[in-house]
């Protein structure tokens, strides 16, 4: 057998010769699970009580609070200055770490109307699912919400100018749920997935008010070419729409008009009117 001297040295190298290594260092790579860390600690000061073991009551509920906001202050301030200093090359590690400062505060701010904007989208699962008993329900069990939770968080993140952070929080929950929503994506209030599994929603989508998505629906680009980067790829979904279960949409161009309802399985790469039906073509046999 080899032994273990020997075995380090040939790692070793092809750290030297792949690279993809990340060290602790500020000016590294953000950490994967100190983003998640902070990730599931901003969940459960929007659902507090729902989505960590601990024991809440109205004397000890103010300094939990505090407590958690002092950690994702801490810890998403580092991780952010780390991928500030990555896009931006030759920074000074001190302008990074007070626009990460300010960034990270600005989105602990912005928690109350976080909070806002998923219960309006526990409130349009609890009206669009007739299988679902309670808000509390909901806010416990559907993957849906919890994947739009991430989402509202890591947009906030996304349009404030915040790299590698926000794809990182999506791709966690994405694995988690099977719901693939971009960062960049702009979604409205009162957004209900429903079952989930397999949806997908690119970067450049635009979803409206009131708008419900059944599982393995794909709003994508037509064309996956790299030149199409920092171009709209992807359709606008206007309000009060319903889109079925394995719907594919694709195309910057693509609009879906409000209070329109595309079929299960419908393949659409052009724009319907407002208020129209749209149904897969049946063969008959």
């Amino acid at each position: 057998m080899k032994n273990i001297d020997f075995l380090t040295e040939t790692i070793l190298d092809s750290y030297t010769k792949y690279g993809a290594i990340n060290m602790s260092e500020n000016e590294s790579f953000p950490n994967r699970e100190n983003v998640i860390s902070a990730l599931k600690d901003i969940q459960s000061l929007i659902f507090p009580g729902f989505r960590c073991a601990e024991y809440l009551d109205e004397y000890n509920l103010r300094y939990i609070t505090g407590e958690k906001i002092h950690r994702i202050a801490a810890v998403l301030t580092q991780e952010t200055q780390k991928a500030l200093i990555y896009l931006k090359k030759g920074a000074a590690d001190s302008h990074c770490f007070n626009l990460a400062e300010q960034t990270v505060l600005s989105l602990i701010e912005e928690i109350p109307e976080i909070r806002r904007k998923i219960m309006l989208d526990v409130k349009a699962a609890l009206d669009g699912d007739p299988a679902a008993r309670s808000a509390e329900e909901i806010i416990l069990s559907y993957p849906g919400l919890e994947a739009i939770l991430v989402y509202r968080i890591a947009h906030f993140l996304h349009v404030n100018g915040v790299p590698i952070i926000p794809r990182i929080m999506s791709e966690y929950i994405h694995g988690k749920t099977g719901i693939d929503i971009h960062p960049g994506a702009e979604i409205g209030e009162s957004f209900f997935i429903d079952h989930g599994t397999g949806i997908v929603i690119g970067e450049t989508t635009i979803i409206g008010n009131n708008v419900k998505l059944y599982q393995g629906v794909t709003l994508g680009a037509v064309s996956v070419k790299k030149a199409m980067t920092n171009k709209k790829r992807h359709p606008t979904i206007e309000d009060d729409v319903t889109i079925y279960a394995g719907a594919t949409i694709l195309g910057g161009e693509t609009i879906i008009g409000k209070g329109s309802v595309v079929g299960g399985n419908v393949w659409l790469t052009n724009s319907v009117p407002p208020g129209s039906t749209t149904i897969a073509k049946q063969e008959t046999l």
